[in-house]
């Protein structure tokens, strides 16, 4: 028995990594060419593309009837767009949309979903036909504008691209996510476009500035606030990058007695009503918004959105500043202007590269329409001239078509005829052999023998080119002008009003009175309301209270530890007072080697002296030490073994120093230097130990302090004439009936 062939070949072997990263190119491509990024050229996708083609071969003009447009997306999904009915139709009910797209596509009759974020109907319920912009965006499809290819069955052809005599790219936005690069731009107005486009017809060098006296910026179809400087809206357009903030359009009305609501009657671009609705209630429930009361939702066609006050002395801007900084009743809109440029490179665009792209395929499709007129015009005029021969000659012609076998060459021969002339000889019908039928053929020569002419010198002209795209691009701007309902602006512009950030966090928070509790273990926490008896609260077992002040939910509270960082807290942010609290060192990023000095409620005009423990310090500004972050913010410099011992308010002229050594030292404040951060400099001189206690006084009302037994001691300056000094020096012993423990006593903050 012979060896057995194998039916099979050996398989063959392939790396692994070029493998992948030949199929991943290869939909990262299809991904860029054929699903996110628009065509600079007609501003659409691929599917939109496809749709409106779709929607013209069934004839769907905006005056004749509507098809349900179950059967639109059957013939665009059978023909062209081989993926899921739900994306075509979903994009299909976008362009429907009058708060999604500035200047619909699509004319939807149904329930095409709202502004709340409800979905369309099913598409076997709503119909549709196109829109003015769409004929607009197809106008020239039939006359060789642009090119076609083949379908993916090879069955049937499609545009590549529209002739697009609608500015729609900018007109209407768009977005899209691709492999690794993402699009997004924001609707315009259609009548500032054609300015523009016009002033760069006139200029080409025209710059970005110059399209901006035009195109103010976006305009979206819900209208809303931009609320950016000139100068962010100029960079934004040079580089094809930046951001745009859309405040809700809101006014005040008045009330009974003095009362008052705000309404709300235009939201952001793309934000949903209903959710937006639900984020304010959430924050009502949470406590967030004390300065507002209740939200109704109003609406009918129109957005009305209705805010209570709690009272009607609560300011509106302030009240309208938290809500625009906790909800989405202010938003960012992205641009980043990634389109194929030509329908083949993905880039980056500023304004003026898109417009003059779009411009130049006016050109182009203005050029091969005219070219295709040409063709048209050439082939009449040759029947028509071969007519005008028959009708001189006819008795000839007759005598030819009946008596010759070959009248078509006979004629050709007989009379210099082309093929076409003898073709359409033999095709004339008899009642056209009347005497009038010349007179008529020969006015039809002349007119298009005119047309001809007209149309030679424009494509010879690139100025006579540019005068009747100008011409198209004024007759568009007229019917999406400002008289229009359509071409009315939405977005209007403002600025952001100047409401301190201070203010609006303050706001945000339920003003309550409470009593903050800090222990030797650095527990932190807020009993409710003003209280001085604290001897009856409890700790963790081993720990005990270290100290106890008033405060509001309003305070910021500051920590100095021994590391010499301050770090800010917020009371509203304080746990309550029914268990021991929580570690400050949890609540803030402190280090484990550093311990806590003090907690203070923030006074924002105060001066504190801060010092380390071999009596080096200095004084800062309470405003100058308040941390934005977790980490705190580094004031006072100290290097190990030093560590800050001192935090005490500034209030006076005059400054009382006392070291562990108990020397006590009186110099004038101005004396040590104001500063932000460092290490500061000498208060007193030791030869041993270290600062023990500061204290700062007014010289008119002299030096106090407290002893044990709670008895208050006070010392005029005259009295004080051996301790005074400069600052660095030694000092002397204090005066009798000081503290043996070294502490002037009540210096708390």
């Amino acid at each position: 028995m012979g060896k057995q062939q194998s039916d099979f070949a050996a398989p063959e072997s392939i790396n692994l990594k070029d493998a992948l990263e030949e199929r991943y190119l290869s939909y990262a491509l299809t991904t860029i060419m054929h699903r996110a990024l628009p065509d600079v050229r007609d501003g659409l996708k691929p599917v939109h593309r496809r749709i409106l083609y779709g929607m013209r071969l069934l004839k769907l003009d905006p005056k004749s009837g509507f098809k349900k447009c179950a059967r639109v997306v059957g013939d665009v999904m059978g023909k062209y767009h081989p993926h899921g009915d739900g994306p075509i139709y979903d994009a299909l009910v976008r362009l429907a949309q009058e708060f999604s797209v500035r200047y619909p596509m699509v004319d939807g009759q149904g329930n095409f979903g709202n502004i709340d974020g409800d979905s369309a109907a099913a598409m076997r319920y709503t119909e549709a036909r196109m829109t003015d912009v769409a004929i607009r965006l197809l106008d020239g499809l039939d006359e060789d504008a642009i090119d076609f290819r083949e379908t993916y069955d090879g069955l049937d052809k499609e545009p590549v691209v529209l002739p697009g005599a609608f500015p729609n790219l900018l007109a209407n936005g768009s977005t899209g996510i691709a492999v690794g690069m993402a699009t997004s731009i924001p609707p315009h107005n259609a009548y500032e476009l054609c300015q523009a486009s016009l002033t760069l017809i006139k200029n080409p060098e025209a710059s970005t500035e110059d399209l901006l006296e035009y195109i103010k910026g976006p305009d979206f179809p819900t209208g809303g606030i931009i609320v950016n400087d000139k100068g962010s809206i100029l960079e934004a357009y040079n580089t094809g990058r930046g951001s745009f903030r859309i405040r809700a359009k809101w006014h005040r009305e008045e009330g009974p007695r003095g009362t008052y609501q705000i309404v709300v009657t235009e939201i952001p671009y793309q934000v949903q009503k209903s959710r937006l609705i639900e984020k304010i209630a959430e924050l009502l429930t949470a406590r967030k918004l004390p300065l507002l009361d209740d939200v109704r939702d109003e609406s009918a066609e129109d957005i009305r959105l209705v805010l209570v006050p709690r009272t009607k002395t609560v300011d509106p801007d302030l009240l309208m500043a938290s809500l625009f900084k906790l909800t989405d009743l202010e938003n960012r809109f992205s641009l980043n202007m990634n389109v194929l440029s030509a329908g083949v490179v993905p880039k980056v665009m500023g304004l003026k590269a898109v417009l003059r792209e779009w411009l130049d395929h006016q050109k182009v499709v203005l050029e091969r329409r005219s070219n295709h007129r040409l063709e048209q015009i050439r082939h009449r005029l040759e029947v028509l001239e071969g007519y005008l021969v028959a009708y001189l000659n006819i008795d000839e012609v007759i005598r030819i078509i009946r008596e010759e076998d070959d009248a078509k060459a006979s004629l050709i021969s007989a009379f210099k005829l082309t093929d076409v002339q003898a073709e359409a000889i033999l095709n004339m019908r008899l009642r056209s052999l009347r005497k009038l039928e010349e007179f008529e053929i020969r006015k039809e020569h002349e007119k298009l023998s005119k047309e001809r002419d007209a149309l030679e010198a424009m494509l010879a002209s690139p100025a006579k080119l540019w005068k009747r795209i100008s011409k198209q691009i004024t007759e568009l701007a007229k019917a999406y002008g400002p008289g229009t309902e359509i071409g009315q602006r939405r977005s209007q512009f403002g600025s952001a009003s100047e409401v301190d950030l201070e203010d609006i966090q303050q706001a945000m928070i339920e003003r309550e009175p409470i009593t903050v509790l800090v222990s030797e273990k650095g527990w932190i926490r807020a009993l409710k309301g003003h209280t001085q008896d604290v001897a009856n609260i409890t700790f963790k077992q081993g720990d005990q209270l270290k100290q106890h002040f008033l405060a509001e939910t309003t305070s910021k509270l500051l920590v100095f530890t021994t590391g010499g960082k301050f770090y800010t807290i917020g009371a509203d942010k304080l746990p309550g007072g029914r268990g021991h609290g929580e570690p400050i060192r949890l609540m803030v990023d402190m280090d484990e080697a550093q311990d806590i000095l003090t907690v203070f409620p923030h006074q924002p005009d105060r001066k504190l002296l801060v010092a380390t423990t071999d009596a080096k310090g200095f004084v800062v500004k309470e405003n100058d030490i308040i941390a934005n972050t977790r980490k705190g913010k580094q004031v006072l410099n100290v290097s190990a073994p030093e560590e800050a011992k001192l935090c005490i308010p500034v209030t006076g002229d005059y400054v009382a120093v006392i070291g562990d050594n108990r020397k006590l030292i009186v110099f004038p404040l101005a004396q040590i230097t104001e500063m932000t951060r460092g290490r500061g400099v000498r208060l007193q001189r030791y030869r041993d130990g270290g600062i023990s206690d500061a204290k700062t006084f007014v010289a008119t009302e002299g030096l106090n302090w407290v002893d044990s037994s709670g008895r208050t001691f006070t010392r005029t300056l005259d009295d004080l004439v051996d301790w005074r000094g400069d600052r660095g020096q030694a000092g002397r012993l204090p005066p009798n009936g000081f503290p043996r423990s070294n502490k002037f006593g009540g210096n708390g903050l």
